[in-house]
């Protein structure tokens, strides 16, 4: 994939002694559990995750998705329990690290701990833009956002250029990123396909006009440069 950089011999010989293997996730699997310790850190290779919390009462915030390149559990690996959960949205496949080599990643090759200060930083800018979202934006402006963003982040991790890009979230899903009820983001999303910006299908959603959401959002798209990936 021609958006990420590519290791330098050494950072790949680190990499594939750093990895130990691969594990497949089916959708709706827990990859990681608020509250517990987990002794790996994940890339995701194939498929979509997202990250959540959840209140005691069993009502969800879902904070980010995650793309082929996202690392998953490094809140984990450096503070220590887990403060989120991810979940798989579709069958994942994920590169399972070594935890307990994180620290000689940072010391012996800076290169790879610069790239993991990179990916911490996206995300922290791209929950930025969410909270700005969530706070200011109305319902109909927070879907078209949350749509044209996940569009937008699929498009650029998409191996085929021609591939039919299909988002695979529920109404459900929507609800819970956006902090509205069911029923107003049902009516919400029926706005956005009377527009003919979206389509919505059974769990799934396809995006017909990326620019049309992105204008009727105010938001004017990812600033996207070759990316690192662990």
């Amino acid at each position: 994939m021609p958006q990420f950089r590519a290791f330098t011999p050494e950072e790949l010989k680190f990499i594939a002694s750093f990895k130990i293997g691969e594990l497949n996730a089916e959708t709706g699997t827990v990859v990681l559990q608020e509250g517990a310790h987990n002794a790996h850190l994940y890339t995701l290779l194939s498929g979509w995750a997202f990250r959540y919390k959840t209140l005691e009462d069993g009502r969800r915030q879902i904070l980010n998705y995650m793309l082929p390149g996202d690392l998953l559990g490094l809140q984990g690996s450096v503070i220590g329990d887990m403060e989120h959960s991810v979940e798989a949205l579709s069958p994942v496949v994920l590169c399972v690290f070594r935890r307990d080599k994180l620290d000689e990643l940072f010391r012996n090759h800076p290169g790879l701990g610069f790239d993991i200060a990179w990916l911490a930083s996206r995300e922290e800018r791209m929950l930025d833009e969410h909270l700005l979202s969530i706070g200011r934006r109305s319902a109909l402006e927070r879907a078209a956002y949350l749509l044209a963003f996940l569009h937008k982040r699929a498009e650029a991790v998409q191996a085929s250029k021609g591939e039919l890009i299909v988002l695979p979230i529920s109404q459900l899903h929507v609800a819970d990123t956006l902090g509205l009820s069911i029923v107003h983001t049902n009516k919400t999303l029926r706005k956005l396909a009377d527009r003919g910006l979206i389509r919505w299908l059974d769990r799934t959603c396809r995006v017909l006009d990326v620019a049309g959401l992105m204008e009727l959002a105010g938001w004017e798209g990812p600033s996207e440069r070759r990316r690192p990936l662990i």
